[in-house]
């Protein structure tokens, strides 16, 4: 018999009148048999309902163990997509940074040269300069030296002697080297 159609109870078990026959089951053998059956028909139904109780809480753990893991599946998605976002903005802006470090030390790499340049500039000026400066005091010392050779090979002239008043005064207006015989004239008095 299958289940859906004959279902058995303990009661029913206890209830159930078999009858009396002429030379039929020996009554207290089939009452007592009657009560051991409706004992385990009793067991079974409280295992079964425990057991149906079991799998109603494992049924409950499933539920919840696969709500869990489909939230971690979701989270782990999540990660995975955080991660790959991350990563695709640090690269973006690592590339930005290089840009603009690319720029920065190209702007400094044209200054410098600007500077070298500039630098370069002045260095030749001031040789220039020093070269201009060389041949003037040349030119100087040169003119100075043709006006010494010339006034040594020029003959002092006569001069009347000068009265002591106006020797002195001649000696501090004019300077002792340009008056050539004034030495001499000093050390003859």
């Amino acid at each position: 018999m299958s289940d859906d159609v004959f279902h058995l109870t303990p009661v029913d078990v206890r209830r159930f009148d078999f009858g009396s026959a002429l030379r039929g089951y020996d009554k207290t053998r089939v009452d007592q048999f009657r009560d051991q059956v409706a004992e385990e028909l009793d067991r079974l139904t409280r295992a079964n309902s425990e057991l149906e109780a079991k799998a109603k809480g494992f049924h409950e753990q499933l539920r919840a163990f696969r709500e869990r893991d489909k939230a971690l599946n979701d989270a782990l998605i999540t990660a995975q997509q955080l991660r790959a976002e991350t990563r695709e903005q640090a690269e973006r802006e690592a590339q930005l940074i290089l840009r603009e470090a690319r720029a920065e030390g190209e702007k400094l790499v044209e200054e410098a040269r600007r500077t070298v340049r500039r630098l370069e500039g002045q260095v030749e000026a001031l040789e220039r300069a020093r070269k201009a400066y060389l041949a003037q005091w040349r030119a100087f010392t040169e003119r100075q030296a043709n006006e010494l050779r010339a006034a040594e090979e020029t003959p002092a002239p006569d001069r009347p002697a000068p009265s002591d008043s106006a020797a002195d005064a001649a000696k501090e207006k004019s300077p002792s080297w340009l008056d050539e015989g004034g030495h001499d004239e000093d050390e003859a008095k």
